[in-house]
């Protein structure tokens, strides 16, 4: 979802957009869904965009597919599932360390003066997020003291962080040392929670999508924990405009972390009791266990992003849960027509 967003961002804004993709999502996921399939066929309405069927971990392949003349590669390529990594971490490690390395080990053979943008996690910093200590509200957890979110100062060392975030730092600390050996302009984006239209999400992964298509289907999810965990919600146009900042301005700071904010946040228990006043209908949840590593709060201080390039979210979290509820709900109803047929 985010890869397609960012495509059609900068195909909007005039940039001739190359988009490289295995489609192993609905794969890698057991999903029956057409969710990569979905957002790979609507960029073919965008003459700008070219589109090439191939897998990150293959060098030969991505030194055909990146042009020398390239101004940017936005590496949104991932395997994104937590609970995935713990079931087979081998996959987790080729797809987002060495499919990250093989990437930058390409983009260094053909342009290294191009700027290289890799979208990391909050989950880099593992369970030390939960070292800061919390209050228990009705609804959520919230931070004991008046700090507004996570800084990129917080460590990334001695603490959990599930195979997942450990792949995935594993291509930060990469993107970092490719920037400072061999000076790449490269960047890492800490995110947050990101969402949107066209997202396909399920249990494993793309939870803001997951519930709102579970209460229009009426099908059941699962709350692990209390349900009082916080996340700042980013729209994802908002991310993608992130983006053409950076590589427009080129700041020195090679790490940011992104999110909505403090000004963007919700519980589940919140985000729940808002899309059933929403749809007038109720959600059916089964609560169990806390998974491995599951930060109770987080939230993004953005500041150093801000200080760099100007750039605040511009779409709330009502709007922009509305836009995905509509969009959800429009798609259902054509796929629902379709299965008439």
């Amino acid at each position: 979802m985010v890869g397609s967003h960012v495509a059609e961002y900068f195909a909007r804004n005039k940039w001739d957009v190359i988009v490289y993709d295995n489609l192993c999502r609905s794969q890698l996921f057991g999903y029956d869904g057409k969710s990569v399939e979905y957002n790979w066929e609507y960029l073919t309405q965008f003459k700008n965009i070219t589109r090439i069927k191939a897998d990150v971990r293959d060098q030969k392949q991505l030194l055909k597919a990146i042009p020398k003349d390239i101004d940017a590669l936005i590496h949104t390529a991932g395997q994104p599932g937590v609970p995935s990594s713990v079931k087979d971490p081998l996959t987790d490690f080729s797809i987002n360390a060495n499919g990250t390395l093989q990437v930058l080990e390409a983009l260094r053979q053909k342009n290294s003066q191009a700027v290289f943008i890799y979208t990391s996690t909050n989950k880099v910093y593992g369970e030390n997020v939960d070292k800061i200590p919390l209050q228990e509200k009705k609804t959520r957890y919230v931070f004991a003291d008046s700090r507004a979110g996570i800084t990129e100062g917080l460590s990334i060392d001695q603490t959990a962080r599930t195979p997942y975030g450990a792949s995935k730092l594993t291509g930060d600390l990469y993107t970092q040392e490719y920037r400072h050996i061999y000076g790449i302009p490269a960047y890492c984006f800490r995110m947050s929670c990101i969402y949107g239209d066209r997202q396909f999400g399920f249990e494993d992964q793309g939870w803001v999508a997951h519930f709102i298509f579970s209460l229009l289907k009426g099908t059941p999810v699962t709350i692990y924990g209390t349900g009082k965990q916080v996340r700042d919600l980013l729209y994802v146009d908002d991310l993608a405009r992130a983006f053409e900042l950076v590589i427009r301005k080129k700041p020195q700071q090679p790490v940011f972390n992104i999110g909505g904010g403090q000004a963007n946040t919700l519980s589940l228990l919140e985000f729940v009791a808002y899309l059933e006043k929403k749809a007038k209908k109720k959600l059916a949840m089964h609560f169990t266990h806390e998974r491995p590593s599951d930060q109770k709060v987080y939230i993004s201080d953005f500041t150093a992003l801000t200080g760099a390039t100007g750039w605040k979210p511009q779409v709330s979290c009502p709007e922009g849960i509305d836009r995905l509820y509509l969009w959800i709900k429009m798609f259902l109803s054509k796929e629902k027509a379709f299965s008439a047929e």
